[in-house]
């Protein structure tokens, strides 16, 4: 599956994050705020932001998220290999003036709708107390699948993990 493609919509524009990203990306993680219901709550301190943002760059299929409308960055999300014909989308920030707005639905609707064009299933994982992520993956009508523990930044930790398949 093509993992940084160029997505569209009228709200949110996507693109294969790039080096020169990393400044204006730190500049929206940086709020804690943001992270405050993720298993990395810590991520908006500048060396865990650095190695999150190194991994997404070394591993591929991160993409940056602008603003459609003035082309400010807003965050950044990926798409990361779930097994043979499946594709995990994830590891999503937005900044909190861009919450509640429409902005986080079109934008995985344009990911969802670019990767069941290719793969049969697209999963997502959310940390057991992010509720915030999870009511979004449930707003998106994915279904819930067995707890898993997985590995994220080199700790075993505990999510739920949802799945939409190809119709």
């Amino acid at each position: 599956m093509h993992r940084q493609p160029e997505l569209v919509g009228d709200l949110v524009r996507v693109s294969p994050s790039v080096p020169d990203d990393y400044a204006a990306l730190y500049a929206v993680a940086s709020d804690p705020a943001i992270w405050d219901q993720h298993p990395a709550h810590d991520r908006w301190r500048p060396e865990v932001f650095r190695a999150f943002f190194d991994d997404g760059m070394a591993t591929g299929g991160m993409l940056t998220i602008r603003d459609a409308g003035d082309g400010t960055v807003i965050g950044a999300t990926r798409y990361v290999p779930a097994g043979s014909d499946a594709v995990e989308i994830g590891w999503t920030f937005l900044a909190r003036s861009h919450w509640r707005r429409g902005y986080n639905r079109e934008l995985k609707r344009l990911m969802i709708d670019h990767a069941l064009a290719e793969v049969a299933a697209v999963r997502f994982s959310a940390g057991i107390d992010n509720h915030r992520s999870r009511a979004a993956i449930e707003a998106l009508g994915a279904t819930e699948l067995p707890e898993a523990m997985v590995e994220r930044g080199g700790q075993i930790v505990p999510r739920i993990l949802y799945e939409l398949r190809r119709r």
